[in-house]
Order: C-alpha cells, then sequence, then structure tokens
C-alpha cells in the first residue's frame, strides 16, 4: 500500500475528529477540594459581603464548577452548594458517606472482616483506592474499606 496525499489528508482528518471529541472529556474533568478549615462558610456570592448559605466542617469533600478569582463555585453529591474561598480549601481527597449506613471492612471486598459501621453524612479522608472500594480513615483514627459506591468524593 502506498501512501497518497489523499491517504495522508484522511489519516489526518480522522485523527484530527478523533482528538476533538476527546476535549470536550478532558475540559470536563472533575476537580475536586476538600475544606481545610474546621468550619468554612460557603457563600450565596464569591465575596465575604453575601449571606452564608451552608457552614462545612473539615475534609468535607467538593467538586468545583467554577473559578472567580481565589473564589470557587462548588457542589456536593447533591446539588450546587455556593462559593468557597480557595485557600479554604485543600487538594486532600475525602468522602461523604451518602448511604444511611455503611461497612467499614478490613479489606477491599464483602468478604473482609467488618471492623466498623460508617453513618450517613460522615466524612472519611480517602487513603487509596482498590477497584471499587476506598480506604478511607475516620476522624478517630480508625482506618479501614468502605464500597465506594456508598460515598462521594474522590
Amino acid at each position: 500500500m502506498s501512501s497518497t496525499p489523499a491517504r495522508l489528508a484522511r489519516t489526518l482528518s480522522c485523527a484530527a475528529f478523533a482528538a476533538a471529541l476527546c476535549l470536550p472529556a478532558l475540559a470536563q474533568a472533575r476537580e475536586f477540594v476538600s475544606i481545610h478549615g474546621n468550619t468554612v462558610n460557603v457563600r450565596t456570592q464569591p465575596t465575604t459581603r453575601s449571606a452564608t448559605a451552608w457552614e462545612l466542617g473539615r475534609g468535607y469533600p467538593l467538586q468545583v464548577e467554577q473559578r472567580k478569582g481565589q473564589w470557587l463555585k462548588v457542589r456536593d453529591h447533591e446539588e450546587t452548594l455556593g462559593w468557597v474561598f480557595a485557600p479554604l480549601t485543600a487538594k486532600t481527597p475525602h468522602r461523604v458517606v451518602t448511604a444511611r449506613t455503611a461497612n467499614l471492612r478490613a479489606g477491599p471486598g464483602t468478604q473482609h472482616k467488618r471492623v466498623g459501621q460508617l453513618e450517613q453524612h460522615e466524612v472519611v479522608r480517602t487513603l487509596g483506592r482498590s477497584g471499587t472500594w476506598a480506604q478511607v480513615q475516620r476522624a478517630s483514627g480508625q482506618k479501614g474499606w468502605v464500597a465506594q459506591r456508598l460515598t462521594w468524593g474522590w
């Protein structure tokens, strides 16, 4: 097979088309942050003069929807919450329990012994992942594994 200019142009066009299809997915990569302070105000607008919509505790995971200066428009697993001052956030991965309860296990799988039970809305630090399981640490220091589908965050 010889490589004609027309064939080369078609090949390049296909590659460019494929790359264009991938760009929106890359542009929409989810960015997460967690609350760094003990409690942080989530505001209705990106200014300290706006009303406080929510108050979130240390480690609470948030997905960034938009940036405006040093402010982040954030959401949690349910909805858009508002704006948080970026210096009050961290890149430390955390998860919040979304199920009513979630078993904390000794290893990544249901075959492992249950070592505890997490409660809905409990925030845990993410230490690692294995398949569909996350290794986490509670505020008390207890470590274990939880099914990721029972939590939200990163």
